[in-house]
């Protein structure tokens, strides 16, 4: 193969020839000198109704010279926006009024839920980094009618979108535009005890008008970064603070859950149970906080949805529980697909760890320290054992030291006991690993990540190691990536993830950038002509697995948010191992084959959008046809429905010409009454395995962040008697002090 000798020396020609080509004027620095804003104390009560009417609002100073970053970096915006900031002694408060001269018709809101995607909504987000640390931001985000969001991110790039604070928002919406009203209770913050004079905090404002697509932000931040880069943040003066406050949280649950199974046999099992528990959530001061969960619970957490996997690598299911998606970002290899030395998901669930079947937890903590200069975190829990399955502990230590501006480099040790049960049989054992990262960001535009692991277990001669490097550069005009990652054979992290195991795998990645001017291609926002080279081989002897290059000469992202892209995918495949696809046994030899692909998306923010991808051409020894064709119909914020259907066809696929056709349907129906009470359901259908499966979901949130749900579940294997069913009612209350 040719492709690895020039994956560097290509590149980094090409890359050296953007650095040296002249200043990118529009990837500006970070200011040396802040913008300094201020917030003034109330003179009244401030009633958060969204009218912004009180005094208080009239006397504070204004914030306006927002800065637009989309679609075109600088230029005059058509959407005015004006912050002014309040506090008390319990709060701080913001008034937004978003200019819109369209008033109510202008409205783009996709549904009710929390924690909505930014991007497909008109959104006013407050970034709020209260111990000033530049590397971390609190986000509250809300639409113009009135749904929250909230999330916090770390660097930038780790961020954490499950993560919920107490805090409230109303908003109201004119023929002129939109009000918000945000008060946040100063309990829900960490900051460190300061003198008015000395107290800054560093925040950030943006908005998304979603109608033109058009995004500002204050202060001014480059747009190939958005409002969370925090380096570029503003400082909020004026401040009084209360002292820290005692800030715990208590929320207990209770469920009742009925459930019948029915075997291959045809024999069913009805049972019944009840069940309690909860978390406590401590700030124990400013930059610590202590997370107990006992006997916890997820029965409100979003299934699984299906795939059929066409490749030789493993599939990765998100986390999608709450007590382990807070803070998931500070452990190591959070942000990187393939390599994961510790990943929540293996906690709580089958051995496998990536399938839907749960193990009860007894107990857990969580302990997180963060600051300026460092972080650490420990994690423990403890699994209770099943008929098949040991009980388990788990345990994850992290340290995170910063240096310089954006730099940092942290260890990770993770510890997996299984305790031994002689009654069932099952031995004891032992894996652990010990990891080394971090992240070197020299400018704006560079950055390093780099990881080392190794693993061991109670087996003789069961170490093994892995490593991770990825070199980016990022400018308004160029991207380039390079990405190495290596996992031995023997590599085995018990508490993590792996896409594969004996890999070494390189990947170069590079496009431009292209912002067409505006007068004479409105249509277009950015165009990103370029390619993608991935190739693997084995940890051990080197010997060739796979490559391909995804070549994508039109990958044009439309001003409106939607896309359209044509590439070509040629693949190099070295099948030298006994590999089944979908169940069709595929010759062992070398293949050459490629791939087209045609995607099409509009604007997703409209009431009636749409997705397609056409992927067509040979495939191993035969061909393959696939289409992925998605319809969303939104005509009002309270009604969503959501269909996608996947479509894949085989001719004459391996040993046995197989003609294999596989379709898998689902449908995501949300209804809303108002933010508090919501209504989902979700079914999914696959043809291969003729697996159907029903997810349905009401929720009412009677006071903030207290709950009550009913949730039901249906799995049905095609073909069988196998089917689960259950009926779940759950209640949380949480109270703050």
């Amino acid at each position: 193969m040719f492709i690895p000798r020039y994956i560097l020396t290509v590149f980094v020609i090409v890359l050296f020839s953007e650095i040296v080509s002249g200043q990118d004027s529009l990837n500006f620095p970070p200011p040396s000198i802040h913008p300094k804003i201020y917030a003034i104390e109330a003179k009244d009560n401030i009633v958060v109704d969204g009218k912004l009417n009180e005094l208080s609002w009239q006397l504070a100073p204004t914030i306006s010279n927002f800065f637009q970053i989309q679609p075109r970096q600088g230029e005059k915006h058509n959407f005015e926006t004006f912050v002014k900031i309040v506090y008390d002694k319990k709060n701080i408060y913001f008034g937004v009024f978003c200019k819109d001269t369209a008033g109510k018709r202008g409205v783009r809101v996709q549904d009710y839920r929390r924690d909505f995607t930014s991007a497909n909504n008109d959104v006013f987000m407050i970034q709020l980094d209260p111990q000033n640390l530049k590397r971390f931001c609190a986000s509250f985000q809300t639409t113009p009618l009135g749904t929250q969001g909230d999330m916090q991110v770390f660097d930038d790039v780790f961020v954490d979108t499950y993560w919920d604070a107490l805090w409230s928002v109303k908003t109201a919406v004119t023929d002129s535009g939109y009000y918000a009203e945000f008060a946040i209770p100063f309990k829900s913050l960490r900051y460190a005890k300061t003198t008015k004079d000395s107290t800054a905090w560093n925040i950030t404002f943006s908005r998304i008008a979603r109608r033109e697509n058009e995004q500002t932000v204050f202060p001014a931040i480059p747009q190939i970064y958005d409002q969370y880069r925090m380096s570029y943040g503003a400082e909020l003066k004026g401040l009084t603070l209360p002292p820290p406050s005692v800030n715990i949280r208590v929320q207990p649950y209770t469920l009742y859950q009925y459930s019948q199974n029915t075997d291959i046999n045809n024999f069913s099992n009805k049972n019944s149970s009840f069940k309690y528990g909860g978390d406590i959530k401590w700030a124990v001061n400013t930059h610590s906080v202590l997370d107990l969960t006992f006997n916890p619970d997820f029965a409100q957490a979003n299934v699984d949805q299906a795939v059929n996997n066409l490749t030789r690598f493993n599939i990765l299911f998100p986390e999608t529980r709450q007590f382990f998606l807070e803070d998931q970002g500070i452990f190591a290899g959070a942000s990187i697909s393939g390599l994961q030395p510790f990943f929540s998901r293996s906690i709580g669930l089958s051995n496998t760890g990536f399938d839907a079947s749960p193990v009860p937890i007894d107990a857990g903590i969580r302990f997180t320290d963060r600051t300026k200069d460092r972080t650490f975190a420990t994690l423990f829990v403890h699994q209770e054992g099943t008929s098949g399955q040991n009980a388990a502990d788990f345990g994850v230590f992290r340290y995170l030291k910063n240096y310089g501006q954006e730099n940092n480099i942290g260890v990770m040790f993770t510890d997996k006991i299984d305790e031994a049960d002689p009654e069932k049989k099952l031995a004891g054992n032992n894996n652990g690993t010990l990891t080394f990262d971090g992240l070197i960001r020299p400018n704006s535009k560079i950055s390093l990540q780099y990881l080392a692991s190794v693993s061991n277990d109670a087996r003789p001669d069961s170490t093994g190691l892995s490593g991770y490097l990825n070199f980016t550069y990022n400018s308004n005009k160029f991207y380039y990536s390079y990405r190495s990652e290596f996992i031995s054979e023997k590599y085995d992290p018990a508490m993590g993830y792996i896409f594969q195991s004996n890999v070494f795998y390189n990947q170069s990645i590079e496009f431009l950038n292209i912002r067409p001017k505006k007068e004479r291609w409105k249509w277009i926002n950015e165009w990103e002509p370029g390619f993608d080279i991935n190739y693997y081989q084995n940890a051990s002897n080197l010997q060739f697995q796979q490559a391909n290059i995804y070549f994508y000469p039109l990958y044009i992202n439309l001003t409106n948010g939607g896309l359209i892209q044509y590439a070509v995918r040629p693949y190099w495949q070295n099948i030298n191992f006994k590999f089944d696809l979908l169940s069709i046994p595929i010759q062992q030899k070398r293949y050459f084959y490629t791939l087209q692909e045609i995607s099409y998306q509009s604007d997703p923010s409209k009431r009636l959008s749409f997705t397609s991808d056409l992927t067509f051409g040979s495939y191993y020894d035969g061909s393959m046809r696939s289409a992925a064709l998605g319809c969303r119909f939104a005509p009002d914020p309270k009604v969503s429905l959501l269909i996608n259907y996947t479509y894949d066809q085989f001719y004459h696929l391996g040993l046995n010409s197989t003609n294999l056709t596989t379709n898998l349907y689902s449908g995501e129906l949300r209804l809303a009454w108002n933010p508090q009470i919501l209504f989902y359901a979700f079914y999914q259908y696959n043809s291969f395995g003729r697996q159907g499966q029903w997810n349905a979901k009401a929720s009412w949130e009677f006071t903030p962040l207290s709950f009550l749900y009913f949730v039901y579940n249906d799995n049905n294997f095609g073909g069988t008697p196998v089917n689960n069913k259950s009926l779940i009612n759950k209640i949380t209350l949480l109270k703050q002090f």
